[in-house]
């Protein structure tokens, strides 16, 4: 999850909605999703990030190289179409059995975009106090992006793709309780795009579905997100009276790759 491009992004409609003038006389106020300061201290939740010479280290080093057989592979395709973190919900069309977009389900794309910042968060302090090198900086290695300053500079530990993979998939299964499993699935195979794409170390991956389970929770001592699930379940009843379905084999050849574990 990268911090500068998303405050790049936020600063750019400000200044395109109120103009440059007015942003430079009422710099805008931090967001903070739907916890801001109560949310939880997942630095203290989570486990440390893998130090050199301990078992775990030694594991993420073994799947990192292991892995990067995969290259050029159907699952190293999908693991890079999910890099783009913007479009987890057409990622998880196949497994909801239907495409929500900001037409159709606007409370739903609401909800996503408010816990943005809450992940955000959960991801960032751990990160920063970390630091852990991403894996293609310790062993030789193509990654399915391009190695950019900027990506190198982002530490590894815990992986924020997965946080936020996680933390989706962990709403829309409770939005959608008969998708559970398919929608979880597709929410683990998410964060595995990381690993798959050489990106993020193993302990980074699952560490990221830790967290996300630390913010769905934290979420739900929110009385304006529990307000806002119940607007979506709404939302999504409305939008199955007329669905717009996925095609069903694209869907049948995305659950062939993610049935696989990239770990064996």
């Amino acid at each position: 999850m990268n911090r500068t491009l998303t405050s790049l992004s936020i600063t750019g409609i400000l200044v395109a909605a109120a103009g440059g003038a007015a942003l430079a006389q009422h710099p805008p106020t931090a967001p903070q999703g739907y916890l801001g300061e109560a949310a939880p201290d997942t630095y203290k939740i989570l486990p440390p990030a893998p130090t050199p010479g301990t078992i775990r280290y030694q594991a993420d080093r073994a799947t990192f190289l292991a892995t990067r057989a995969m290259k050029d592979s159907p699952r190293w395709s999908l693991a890079a179409g999910d890099v783009d973190e913007a479009a987890i919900l057409k990622d998880m069309s196949c497994a909801i059995g239907l495409e929500l977009t900001p037409d159709n389900a606007p409370t739903v794309t609401r909800i996503l975009t408010t816990m943005r910042h809450d992940v955000r968060r959960a991801v960032n302090r751990p990160k920063d106090i970390y630091k852990r090198e991403r894996p293609y900086l310790v062993d030789q290695g193509d990654i399915c992006v391009a190695k950019t300053d900027g990506l190198a500079q982002s530490p590894d530990y815990p992986s924020g793709h997965t946080t936020w993979g996680w933390s989706v998939g962990l709403v829309l299964a409770e939005l959608l309780p008969e998708h559970s499993t398919e929608v979880l699935s597709r929410a683990r195979a998410f964060g595995e795009s990381r690993l798959i794409c050489g990106v993020h170390n193993m302990s980074a991956v699952e560490s990221g579905r830790t967290n996300g389970s630390i913010v769905v929770a934290g979420l739900h001592a929110s009385p304006r997100f529990r307000a806002d699930m119940d607007k979506a379940r709404k939302e999504i009843a409305a939008a199955r009276k007329s669905p717009k379905v996925p095609d069903a084999a694209a869907c049948a050849a995305e659950a062939e790759l993610i049935a696989k574990s990239p770990y064996n």
